[in-house]
């Protein structure tokens, strides 16, 4: 009846209004919703709250690493997404202009080799690592999830504007008429579904006459179900879900700091461990250099065959094979660690120098040091008290208890067997009939094109009209909602075998990591024993061969001083294997709390605990 619209003017006025309802904030409203929501939640969860941003830093240490030392790069996404070059529409609330200020600035020039302590290493790869940042943006991403939930049950507010031009060719008028209206859609959380409108049309002629009418309108509608989908329980399910959903995210996060941190210490101590083999390499080819050339002197005053001295040479070449391994060693592991830091393995970084020691002096104040043996003593007088162990080396049924207080993965897969048992409950609800009962009322008049010479409308609910009724689905077809009901409980049945198994999984590891522990600190214990008495070994290899002593040659100094060298490794990877295994321990007890930083604090025992 009409024609096609041709009001350029009132489509573009319709447009600009439009976008002027697109809300420059609209990245800012979606993140203190988010984080709103976060803080909540952490209070609920973990019993505190801490600082939980996404956003990375305006310059990472990998972008100043990159920048400062030249390193290589592929593009600009080598540098972040904020030095990528904008594409036509890009729009222009960009979120990547608000990005946190420098955390780096005033620090020392990165141009040179930089250390890091245990603590810094921690703090950068919180910072920069890529896993790290993904399981944060999946916790913000749950937490916007629960607002969409929310939404569900917000008040709905919408508005439209209208215009159109057009011609009734049974009367050959032309005229404009406009539509104005809002509405409020409401859903209740007991499955009551609520929509009103309100509006204002208005129609003028263009063609003779030139008549003009306004109508006013309002409408209301409810539906409420009262079997099938009715129920607080029923109605608000994806909103409970989407609520335990974010405690969950955050329960995950927790775990994951924490075997990130022992990913990221192990990986360092690991480091410790190549660089002191380092150091040990090149003290051995100190010796063994010194033993060459005291094997060339006594050789020279016949004291020591031709045979003795190629011993001593060839020992020397063999240190230095070692050596060389050794720092190829560390570079290989450096490269890796870099990796796990989440910085280009080309920059140039080291470990603090130090950072061995402070692990000795905590591995010394929770063990003791073990008392030097005498030339004679009874072997079987120098095995460790196993009744001396470190503070984490309790009863297995005192670290199973704790485990099932903190681990708090085994409170997720706990929350996963209620939430299946109500997703049972919703599926028997949706086996019920569909009756609904719903009201309608609308009063008021429209006006258009055809009707622009009638008088103008008014509100009058006298005259409105309205209706009452019941609506019923009878239940003939449910096969599709009787195999979810049957699924539902295949699923319960599921998520109770995953609590059994976790729990499971948990004492083994449990016992394991505690046999681990005692093992370490047993090997600690004998390799301590082992570096003291191959030092006194060498040095009385070394006497006896300045004396000439009948009978003894330079293989027994050589083998004494590759003895000491073993001796020594092995010391060292048994002081950090014991260290490792009681942070091991700690984060498989759930009791290992590491902060927004990703610094790690270890479990402290009250007075009163069972040890």
């Amino acid at each position: 009846m009409f024609s096609r619209p041709l009001a350029a003017g009132l489509t573009v006025l319709l447009c600009a209004v439009l976008a002027g309802c697109q809300s420059s904030r609209s990245l800012e409203k979606a993140d203190d919703t988010a984080y709103e929501i976060l803080e909540g939640k952490q209070e609920e969860a973990l019993g505190r709250t801490e600082p939980f941003f996404i956003e990375t830093p305006a310059e990472t240490l990998r972008r100043r690493l990159i920048e400062a030392q030249g390193l290589q790069v592929s593009g600009d996404a080598s540098i972040g997404t904020d030095a990528l070059e904008p594409p036509e529409h890009w729009p222009e609330d960009d979120l990547l202009l608000r990005r946190p200020p420098d955390e780096n600035a005033g620090q020392a020039p990165l141009d040179d080799l930089i250390e890091l302590s245990l603590i810094e290493a921690l703090q950068v790869a919180a910072a920069n690592n890529r896993s790290f940042q993904s399981q944060k943006e999946n916790v913000f991403l749950t937490a916007l999830d629960l607002d969409l939930e929310r939404q569900q049950f917000r008040n709905t507010y919408r508005g439209m504007l209208e215009g159109l031009v057009g011609t009734d060719q049974s009367t050959h008028t032309t005229g404009v008429e406009g539509t104005a209206e809002a509405g409020l859609d409401r859903r209740l959380e007991s499955g009551a579904q609520l929509s009103t409108r309100i509006g204002i049309d208005v129609a003028r002629l263009l063609s003779s006459p030139r008549a003009s009418s306004t109508g006013l309108f309002f409408d209301a509608s409810a539906t409420i179900p009262l079997l099938r989908g009715a129920g607080r329980h029923i109605v608000t399910e994806p909103l409970t879900q989407a609520e335990r959903n974010i405690i969950y995210a955050l329960w995950s996060f927790e775990r994951f700091k924490s075997t990130f941190a022992i990913d990221v210490a192990g990986d360092y101590f690991g480091l410790l461990r190549t660089m002191d083999a380092v150091r040990n390499a090149q003290a051995n080819l100190d010796r063994q250099v010194e033993n060459r050339r005291r094997s060339e002197a006594l050789y020279r005053e016949e004291r020591l065959t031709i045979i003795d001295l190629d011993q001593a040479r060839q020992s020397e070449l063999s240190a230095r094979e070692r050596l060389i391994a050794a720092e190829n060693n560390v570079a290989r592991a450096m490269d890796s660690f870099k990796m796990l830091l989440g910085i280009p393995p080309d920059s140039r970084i080291t470990l603090e120098p130090g950072e061995l020691e402070q692990v000795s002096e905590i591995v010394r104040e929770r063990l003791g040091e073990t008392e030097t043996p005498d030339p004679g003593e009874d072997p079987e007088d120098l095995m460790p008290d196993e009744r001396n162990g470190g503070p984490f080396e309790m009863e297995e049924r005192r670290a199973v208890e704790l485990a099932f207080d903190h681990r708090l993965d085994l409170r997720t897969e706990h929350g996963r067997v209620f939430d299946a048992q109500r997703r049972v409950i919703v599926a028997a609800n949706g086996l019920l009939p569909q009756l609904n009962l719903t009201g309608d009322a609308a009063f008021g008049e429209r006006r258009s094109i055809a009707t622009a010479t009638a008088a103008d409308g008014h509100l009058r609910p006298g005259d409105g009209a309205y209706s009452a009724g019941l609506q019923l689905e009878l239940p003939l077809e449910r096969t599709a909602e009787r195999n979810l009901y049957r699924e539902s409980y295949i699923r319960l049945e599921s998520s109770t075998r995953d609590v059994q198994d976790l729990e499971d999984r948990i004492k083994l590891s449990l016992r394991d990591q505690l046999r681990s522990l005692q093992e370490e600190r047993e090997n600690y214990r004998i390799q301590e024993l082992a570096v003291r008495v191959a030092e006194r070994r060498v040095e009385s290899a070394r006497i006896l061969l300045e004396l000439g002593r009948p009978g003894f040659r330079m293989r027994d100094l050589l083998e004494a001083e590759e003895a000491l060298l073993s001796a020594q490794n092995a010391f060292t990877g048994a002081m950090i294997s014991y260290r490792l295994a009681e942070l091991e321990l700690q984060s498989d007890l759930g009791v290992l709390q590491v902060d927004e930083e990703g610094l790690y604090h270890e479990y402290e025992f009250t007075e009163n605990e069972e040890q």
